[in-house]
């Protein structure tokens, strides 16, 4: 079984546009959608949301604030999925409830580092 890391990238403005009660109506989906892949045994690791806030570490030590503020889109949170191959772990995430509020999914296997 291999793993993959599930993305989960939105507008950069979703919270904002959203009021507490539909942040809140949205829980749930998200809730059902981790529960069905932790029934399958496909979750390897729930993960967690990420802050729109960030920097950025560049060479030469340049740091810069991130992410982009020219960029629409921001990486909103993230999962490891266990799943044979890369198609089933693209089956597994077409349930993301992130879609169905506009945002998508990136899923990339991830590969153990060499010794």
């Amino acid at each position: 079984m291999n793993e993959f890391l599930l993305i989960f990238h939105r507008d950069a403005n979703f919270d904002a546009q959203m009021t507490p009660e539909q942040l809140q109506a949205i829980t749930q989906p998200w809730m059902d959608w981790m529960g069905g892949l932790a029934a399958q045994d496909k979750l390897a690791n729930p993960g967690n949301r990420l802050n729109p806030d960030g920097k950025v570490l560049r060479p030469d030590n340049i740091i810069t604030n991130g992410p982009y503020v020219e960029v629409k889109e921001t990486i909103g949170g993230y999962t490891i999925i266990r799943a044979s191959s890369l198609d089933e772990a693209v089956e597994l995430s077409k349930g993301c409830p992130i879609i169905a509020t506009g945002g998508c999914v990136e899923v990339r296997q991830i590969m153990p580092m060499q010794r």
